[in-house]
């Protein structure tokens, strides 16, 4: 497949720029215009190995849009009069293409999951497979309603972990500006009134850090964006990122607040997904994936195989050491019970709850490090330089 840019006019004289079809070749691509109704103006063939999808959809954006959509298709509209309503009501032109090639497939009588996988990217695998379960069980609607419900609930998690994270943010700024200034513009002014007998033990210490800031700086900028740089694409390295996964999961104190927000996630994800009537298999998978966290992944890759031959998924979980001991007896209760799917909603809702708790005490914990941190920064200067100071008044007397 061939992926081509155009810039095209529809029948009401509405100009659509920079959209991207795929298509076998000029000629397909040609034809695929005229069944659109549109008028090409210009066109090329793109050489990008980037996916054709213009429009990546946020979490957000998925909720308003589930929303949306399940309240017309709850209200009895089809659902190719809810694609063509949705796709009017995007603010983005990105989002309005996507949604105007769905609503063009499902109105030729592609199935709707299968529309939004055409849609390389833009939609989160979850939702195509929820979406498909809802189609084979005849329960859209019901399932546009999980769906709502699902991103809703994400989006506020992802809205809160953000709030609460930006006190700690500016504390950790102020706190690097607090102590670059002090070296940099503060202590540089103290240094005439010092002698060379002052100039020893802490005090020289912290002068030559001051001398080395001021004179070198480039060299620490250009370490700190190499550092960055080097996080980031390091990052990327499987074995990279499977050790900074599992150090995140293990780190004292804060690691366990951080496995209760994947415990949250993962029960909420595999309770709408086993609920829509997906197979147990499928839907490890796919919760296991929305955690992006390999660490966690790679460990239900044999929770995945131990449920294929058999083996009950509490007791599997619980061989994992990840998720929590009352975490594993809630799932045996719901497989004994029979009522895994309803054990796994109510459960979700629980660690949802301990996620917003969890969240909290991080930021109770990042809080008094910044300000230790910069507490030490400035009783250093002040115990380097105040003693110095003033034995160069007695001095001076």
């Amino acid at each position: 497949m061939k992926t081509f840019v155009y810039t095209a006019t529809d029948v009401q004289g509405n100009t659509i720029k920079n959209a991207r079809m795929s298509a076998e070749d000029v000629n397909d691509f040609l034809e695929k215009i005229h069944e659109k109704g549109l008028f090409c103006s210009s066109y090329k063939e793109t050489t990008s190995k980037k996916s054709s999808t213009l429009h990546k959809f946020k979490t957000k954006e998925l909720s308003y849009n589930c929303r949306q959509l399940s309240a017309m298709l709850t209200s009895g509209l089809t659902l190719v009069r809810a694609l063509d309503i949705l796709y009017k009501e995007q603010q983005k032109d990105s989002a309005k293409q996507v949604f105007r090639e769905i609503f063009e497939e499902v109105q030729k009588g592609t199935a709707f999951s299968d529309a939004l996988k055409m849609q390389q990217g833009a939609f989160p695998d979850f939702m195509v497979s929820m979406i498909q379960a809802g189609e084979s069980s005849g329960s859209l609607d019901v399932i546009i309603r999980r769906l709502e419900l699902y991103y809703d609930k994400q989006n506020k998690l992802n809205n809160k972990i953000k709030s609460s994270m930006m006190y700690p943010i500016i504390l950790a700024v102020l706190c690097l500006a607090i102590v670059i200034l002090l070296f940099t513009f503060i202590m540089p002014t103290f240094k005439d009134l010092l002698t060379e007998e002052d100039m020893q033990g802490l005090t020289g210490a912290l002068f030559a850090i001051t001398d080395s800031l001021t004179g070198y700086w480039y060299i620490y900028i250009g370490v700190v964006l190499a550092a960055v740089f080097l996080i980031f694409y390091g990052l990327k390295i499987p074995d990279v990122r499977y050790k900074f996964d599992k150090l995140i999961c293990k780190i004292p104190k804060a690691g366990k607040l951080v496995v209760k927000i994947y415990t949250g996630r993962f029960a909420r994800t595999l309770s709408s997904l086993y609920s829509s009537g997906i197979p147990m298999v499928e839907a490890l998978e796919r919760s296991a994936s929305v955690l992006s966290n390999s660490y966690i992944e790679k460990a239900f890759v044999t929770v995945i195989d131990e449920v294929k031959q058999g083996e009950q998924l509490s007791v599997s979980i619980q061989r994992t050491g990840i998720f929590e001991s009352m975490f594993c007896s809630i799932l045996y209760v719901g497989e004994e019970s029979g009522a895994l799917d309803t054990i796994l909603e109510k459960s979700a809702d629980f660690y949802e709850d301990e996620s917003d708790e969890a969240i909290q005490r991080l930021v109770g914990i990042i809080e008094p490090v910044m300000i230790i941190i910069m507490g030490a920064a400035i009783g250093l200067v002040i115990a380097g330089i105040l003693p110095a100071i003033y034995n160069s008044m007695e001095n001076i007397t």
